[in-house]
């Protein structure tokens, strides 16, 4: 089921990707056309998982996956959203967050042999999930700089205040599913 559901999602949004690439390549909108390229590249990322014996994310993890693509590249970017609501980029780095720490609590049950769950601490779950979602706010927060020193120099319209803002929103959201993931573990 997961296998197709992925198959499924990735098609459906590669395509609908590549719809905007080429209507945006011919209407001459350079940053629309490179966000939808962009969304090409990352709609397909998750076939790689095809590869996997077995595939350590649950279906809502693959459907928030989608969710973040489409609210960030679709809504925010391509739609206006960034630019016509000012709560939208800080609720999305709260839900990719959530969204990274709930990837965490995958892995890490994943990676973890069920027989040998009980003899590892809980909080060793709680700073893996955390710093992973600090990790990913960080590296996604170089990755607007960086889009911003070289390419668009719109991504961190609020410079320093934007930055950290996106960042108390990122940790925010991984420190709610780590603390969630210790009340889970008995």
């Amino acid at each position: 089921m997961k296998r197709k559901l992925i198959v499924v999602l990735s098609v459906a949004f590669v395509a609908f990707m590549i719809g905007l690439f080429i209507y945006y390549w011919m209407h001459d909108d350079q940053s629309k056309w490179q966000v939808a390229l962009g969304g090409i590249l990352a709609g397909g990322l998750p076939l790689v998982l095809l590869f996997m014996k077995n595939i350590p994310f649950n279906i809502p993890i693959i459907l928030g996956y989608f969710v973040a693509l489409f609210c960030t590249l679709y809504l925010g970017s391509i739609a206006g959203f960034y630019l016509k609501f000012s709560w939208w980029d800080s609720t999305l780095h709260l839900y990719k967050g959530m969204f990274v720490g709930f990837i965490g609590i995958a892995l890490y049950y994943y990676y973890i042999p069920e027989k040998n769950l009980g003899d590892v601490s809980r909080w060793i779950m709680f700073l893996f999930v955390l710093s992973l979602a600090v990790t990913s706010s960080v590296l996604w927060e170089i990755y607007e700089f960086a889009g911003d020193q070289f390419i668009t120099h719109t991504m961190q319209r609020g410079g320093n205040k934007d930055t950290m803002y996106d960042l108390l929103c990122g940790i925010a959201g991984g420190l709610a599913v780590a603390v969630y993931g210790i009340i889970r573990v008995k």
